[in-house]
């Protein structure tokens, strides 16, 4: 089994969880500048066996699409173009916001709350453990 991976896609910066090769364990990986992303990936492929990729879709609360839609879509042709991975979708709302709820749960002092990149990944880990649990 191939490890499933998932993309909290920002403008700036994109979060991204793993699971192990069993797909029990969703952990976050890390967070890449997005314009970096797919030579991160495309090595990130090269090294780890990944069967399925998870890209968020941000909706607003009326389920329309929020305006970053239009750049997923140009990278998501980006990424089809370096693997044949199949990706799906998968709703990301209020995921930001219980992350951000996750570290204050957890006893994060307010300099590592305010780290946008660890938001970031444990947002694609809550997008990730979501699937899992579908």
């Amino acid at each position: 089994m191939g490890r499933i991976l998932a993309l909290d896609f920002g403008t700036k910066r994109t979060g991204i969880a793993v699971t192990d090769e069993l797909q029990l364990i969703a952990s976050g990986l890390t967070t890449v500048n997005t314009k970096e992303l797919l030579a991160f990936l495309k090595d990130y492929f090269t090294k780890e066996s990944v069967e399925l990729i998870l890209l968020g879709e941000p909706k607003r609360l009326n389920n329309v699409a929020s305006d970053v839609e239009v750049d997923i879509a140009k990278f998501r042709e980006s990424l089809e173009k370096i693997t044949t991975i199949p990706i799906e979708r998968i709703d990301e709302r209020f995921t930001s916001k219980m992350a951000a709820q996750s570290m204050l749960d957890g006893g994060l002092k307010k300099k590592k709350r305010k780290n946008k990149a660890l938001l970031d990944e444990i947002s694609a880990t809550i997008i990730l453990q979501s699937y899992l649990y579908r």
